[in-house]
Order: structure tokens, then sequence, then C-alpha cells
């Protein structure tokens, strides 16, 4: 279906380029795009068939010249929306797109709201929910795990699995009423103890994607990572390490960082939103100071601590702080310098934390990083299979759906246990069956609808 008026929008990023994309879509996307688009060889691009490209010019409405462009046509049904679209591809510069722009805005669109046109596909039918929220993951995927899970989200491997639980939640329902309607066949007990298997397998798989949710949560938003250690113990060359570039200056200086250095790094597949923070140590030096209670803050806020010691010198006061910070959060300690003749030893370091993670490194040979990406994958995949992202629950709202489905489902059971009749358990089903289906939009209020394409960036 056309949703009504046409729509425009800039569909590529801002600033300059070889290409800039001007989006069209709607019932007269191809109207407006033939009163401003004139191919060179004379063509209509009414008449242009689907999928098929022009070459051309752009005009204004004095019939001044302001951009070659290639016209590509694609007609309803077989578009991104859905709909009728043309897309007008022009020269990567700010100025000639919002020229265009503003010329399809002069002869009948209009702008283009937050994500309206992945909406529009949604309400047309060609992405459901999940594969709709799935277009800006890809979007701002960091690496190829994140990737992985969202193209899985986008072709449907996530939502085969909700409309599978649907499916069977409703053969469900169906056999209760067909019971109901029809009750000299005297077959409650068997059917019930059917429903009974059912449900708890139901509940299984629904158990089994919630098991995935933390990995997803962190691969589509990233983990945020503090690292925290006293002065000159190689926080900025273990960042730069994982970050495999110079991004944080390194000298022999202690206090070199005295702010806090944030970067996204991929550490086995793992979005790492890494801080790198000051210092901790006592200081006279205002700023620093600053600093280090800013790393004592992020520390507190992160969800993995790396806390980093110098293998070749012996534990300090400043030290003990750091294990104090560590044992809180349940850091992974990280003995730096292994490369050098050891006075800290991970025996003697376990001592003081018998039940924390210490994995031996150097930042200057790459020793133990393998060990600590592993450590990190571990935490992170929890029991959940590497190499299924495409099957992650990937944010809370899908986490807290599948909790209140589950809930129905446990609701269900307790209704045959305590034999309260077909009619009370077919309500606890369809409130299972309602539930699920607000995962691929099928039983979704507009509201939430409007909240989700409302973080969409304009133009996708």
């Amino acid at each position: 279906m056309q949703q009504g008026d046409t729509i425009s929008a800039i569909a590529t990023p801002r600033g300059e380029g070889g290409i800039g994309i001007v989006r069209i879509s709607g019932e007269h996307a191809i109207d407006v795009a033939a009163a401003i688009f004139r191919a060179a060889g004379g063509r209509s691009l009414k008449g242009l068939d689907s999928h098929c490209a022009l070459y051309g010019r752009i005009f204004d409405e004095k019939g001044r010249v302001v951009d070659e462009a290639i016209a590509l046509l694609m007609r309803t049904p077989h578009s991104y929306t859905a709909e009728d679209v043309v897309e007008l591809q022009c020269h990567g510069g700010m100025l000639p797109l919002r020229k265009v722009l503003s010329l399809t805005w002069q002869h009948g669109a209009r702008p283009a709201e937050r994500g309206e046109f992945t909406k529009r596909a949604f309400l047309n039918g060609r992405l459901d929910l999940s594969q709709a929220q799935a277009v800006m993951d890809i979007i701002e995927a960091r690496t190829d795990a994140s990737l992985t899970m969202a193209a899985g989200h986008l072709t449907g491997h996530f939502s085969k699995g909700i409309h599978d639980m649907r499916h069977d939640i409703l053969g469900m329902i169906a056999h209760i009423e067909a019971a109901i309607d029809f009750p000299e066949d005297e077959v409650d007990d068997v059917l019930t103890y059917d429903i009974q298997e059912k449900v708890v397998e139901i509940r299984n798989k629904i158990s089994g994607m919630l098991k995935t949710a933390h990995a997803g949560r962190i691969l589509r938003d990233g983990l945020m990572t503090a690292i925290i250690g006293k002065p000159n113990v190689g926080k900025s060359s273990l960042l730069n390490s994982l970050l495999r570039e110079e991004r944080a200056i390194v000298t022999e200086i202690p206090g070199t960082t005295r702010d806090s250095i944030e970067e996204y790094a991929d550490v086995g597949g793992i979005p790492l939103r890494i801080i790198d923070t000051a210092g901790i140590r006592s200081t006279d030096d205002v700023v620093e100071r600053i600093g280090v209670e800013k790393a004592r803050t992020y520390a507190d806020k992160a969800a993995l601590v790396l806390a980093l010691f110098d293998a070749s010198r012996p534990l300090s006061h400043e030290d003990e702080e750091i294990l104090t910070l560590g044992r809180q959060h349940d850091a992974i300690l990280l003995l730096n310098k292994c490369d050098l003749a050891m006075v800290t030893t991970p025996q003697l370091l376990a001592a003081h934390a018998p039940q924390q993670t210490i994995i031996p490194i150097s930042t200057h040979t790459g020793a133990g990083f393998s060990q600590l990406v592993e450590c990190i994958r571990s935490r992170v995949y929890d029991g959940a299979a590497a190499g299924d992202e495409g099957d992650f629950v990937t944010d809370a709202r899908q986490a807290e759906i599948l909790r209140q489905a589950d809930a129905h489902l446990e609701a269900s059971l307790r209704t045959i246990e305590a034999d309260m009749g077909l009619d009370f358990i077919s309500i606890d089903l369809r409130s299972a069956w309602e539930k699920l289906g607000e995962l691929t939009g099928e039983t979704v209020g507009e509201d939430i609808i409007n909240e989700i394409f409302s973080k969409f960036c304009i133009g996708k």
C-alpha cells in the first residue's frame, strides 16, 4: 500500500564525497523526480521500467542546471519501502544535494521524518519489526560479530524463531477451542498433557534466547571498559595495543594521562568502549587530581574493568588501592611487563586477589593478549554460542518481551496443574502469543512503533 504522501531526504552521510543520493518515495515519487530531472537522451522517466537507470541533469525552477545525476527507478512493490522509489545519484557535496532536495519539496514531496523510509517498509509488510530494527544495527555495527548479529536479524533468522513459537502456541489454542466446541469427545486429559509438553518446549527455547541477551546487547551497544592502574604501569600502551594504533601518548613520565581517553576497539569481535583513565595516585596537581577522581568514577560505571600492574616492580600502596577497586568490580588483573624480570609474580598477585582472573601480559611483545581476548569473549558470551549471533536477543526491549511471554506460559502450566479448565489455559496461551507478536510488530501499538523509528537517522 502507498502511504498517501510522498517523502524525500538525503540518504547519504553529511560531508563531501563522490556521490550523494536524494531518495524519494511514495505515490508521486516518479512525478516529483520527473519534474526536476531530464534524461540526456530525452527518454521519459515515467516510461522507464523498474530497476533501470537514466543519466541526465537536474534543473531548477528557472531552467538552470543544478547538477549531473543518475536517476534510479524502483517501482512498487519491488523497492525498499515497497512504494514507488526514485534515487537521484548526484555529486556528494552538501550544497547541490540540499538544492536538489529543496526542489523535490517544491514539486510535491515533503521532508521525511527519522526512519520513515524503513517505517514504510515495515507498514507495507516488506520487513517485520525485528528486521526493521536490524537496519540501524547494520549501519552502526562496529565488529564482524556485531554485523553478523544484525544481518541475521535483517534476513529473518531471529524472526523465524519467534514465528515458529507463535505458530505452535496458536496450534494449541486451536486444539483447545475445538475441544471446547466438542466436549463429548472427552479428550481433556490427553490434550492438557500434550499442551504441557509443548509449553515446556517453548519455554526452553525462550530460556535459550534470553541467555544470549547479555552478549547481544554488548555486540550492539559495545562494552564499557575502564583501564585503571597507578601511573606509568602501561595503561596507555594497553589502549594503543587494543586499538592497534598510537592513540594515547606514552612516556616514562608519571601522570602523562590527566584526562580520560575514550575509543572503540574490536577485541575478538567484541566492541569495547575503552576508557583509558588517569593513573590513580595521591597528587597535589589540581588537574591530575580531577583526572584521578574521574578514573574512580569510570571504574564504578564500567561493565568491564582491566586493572593493570607492573610486574617489574613490587606492589605499592597505590597498587593496594587498585586491588581494592578491582575486587569491587570483579576486574581482570593484568600483570604488565612480563617480558622483564618479574618482581611481582602471578602467584604473589593471586595471594592478594585469590578469586580474580590474573593474566601476565606485555604491551611491548604482545604476550598474553590472546589469553586476554579469550577471557573477555568468555565473559561476554557467558554460555551463548559464538557463531549463532544471528539468533541473539539484541536489546532490553526484546528481552523484556520474552520474559513476559515466558511468564504467561508459566501461568498456563499453573492453570493446568490447578485443573481450572481449558478456557483459562487458552487465555494464558493467547496472552503469550500476543506478547511474542510485539517482537515482530504483529501485535505492537503505534506508540511503540513511533518510538522505535524515531531513533533512526533521517534518510533511512
